[in-house]
């Protein structure tokens, strides 16, 4: 497989993805990452690199990271290996409840490669996300990233997003491979 500049850059860097530079320039964008953030909550986290950003540009936040698979430690990084769906049964994540300052989600299904099936599964993940980011962002002052991917159902994705944030954009970042499907949604202060 061809290393693209990005894969090649982050190896360089001795960062764990390329993924990094995504979320750093969706930060720089929207300023999502405020001075005095205290808790960041990382859905599907693995292996890291958004949770190690995170933790180098704020280094006082408390992160929270939670995947299905494993994730090497980070020094300051909360990881819990769960399901997104028992994110509630997690006690020190669900005692912070409507106190976090931002959610970051890399989240995405595996794909079988039938376009129907993948597309639905991404839309539920997608909502399910969102509804977990609703239940955890301090009300009014929370931002979320979530990647989706560029779909049938990515209208109807959106429509959820408006109806749950004052401010909704769209964010296709430069490390994004120009052929991927994927896109970034930002949503900011919870309705």
């Amino acid at each position: 497989m061809h290393a693209d500049s990005w894969a090649i850059k982050a190896k360089q860097q001795g960062l764990r993805s390329r993924a990094v530079f995504k979320l750093e320039e969706i930060l720089q964008k929207t300023k999502a990452l405020k001075k005095g953030t205290s808790n960041v909550l990382d859905i599907g986290s693995a292996p890291g690199g958004w949770s190690e950003l995170i933790k180098a540009l704020s280094p006082t936040s408390q992160i929270f990271a939670i995947d299905l698979l494993e994730m090497n430690s980070i020094e300051g990084v909360k990881f819990f290996q769960e399901d997104i769906i028992n994110i509630d049964q997690i006690e020190e994540i669900f005692l912070l409840k409507n106190k976090f300052d931002l959610v970051i989600s890399d989240l995405a299904p595996n794909l079988t490669g039938i376009r129907m099936v993948d597309e639905e599964n991404i839309f539920e993940l997608n909502i399910l996300t969102l509804e977990t980011a609703g239940n955890y962002l301090k009300q009014g002052n929370g931002s979320f990233i979530i990647k989706t991917f560029q779909n049938s159902l990515l209208k109807k994705f959106r429509l959820q997003m408006e109806k749950s944030f004052q401010l909704v954009q769209t964010y296709k970042p430069a490390a994004s491979k120009s052929k991927s499907g994927e896109i970034y949604f930002y949503g900011a202060h919870p309705l």
